[in-house]
């Protein structure tokens, strides 16, 4: 077989075998890209006061226990607390999605959401849909994308080349 045949071919079967997952890769890319800018995907944040935390970590639990739907009844609900001194915020991530956001000057909640960009990024990595997805689908979409990019710079270039290597016809 040819080269040239075999890089088109390559590319078009390529295209093919990969072209779901590497859909759901783009789409999913987009919105994390744009996760600051579209609050459905992460809450916006908000400023609290002070540059120190003034209150305790049990304070913030109280103050995120306080929103029904993040469903804090203790630490166990908790993924993680980010703390953001310069900004005077806590954002408490619960189990079930939510953000509760959290003045470190007041034990005020700030802000609540649910935070989508999370299970974006679950989607985006293939992990969401099944713990192997991610090392035998996703991978292998992205190495083949590789190969579109490198089969498609390929045959982009051939043309440019075969054209500067031709003997210029005409006058001198």
């Amino acid at each position: 077989m040819r080269w040239n045949l075999l890089v088109r071919k390559t590319h078009s079967w390529g295209a093919i075998a990969a072209a779901l997952p590497v859909l759901v890769i783009l789409a999913s890319g987009i919105l994390l890209q744009l996760k600051k800018q579209l609050p459905w995907v992460q809450p916006a944040e908000y400023a609290g006061t002070g540059n120190a935390p003034a209150i305790s970590l049990d304070q913030i639990l109280r103050a995120a226990a306080t929103v029904p739907s993040a469903q804090v009844r203790g630490w166990d609900d908790v993924r993680r607390v980010d703390l953001r001194p310069g900004k005077g915020v806590a954002k408490v991530w619960t189990r079930n999605g939510w953000e509760v956001q959290v003045d470190v000057g007041t034990a005020r909640v700030l802000h609540a959401a649910y935070r989508r960009s999370d299970l974006i990024e679950s989607i985006h990595d293939g992990s969401w849909f099944h713990e192997h997805a991610k090392l035998w689908l996703f991978l292998p979409a992205g190495l083949t994308l590789l190969v579109l990019w490198l089969t498609g710079m390929y045959l982009f270039a051939l043309p440019i080349w075969v054209r500067r290597r031709r003997p210029r016809r005409g006058g001198n």
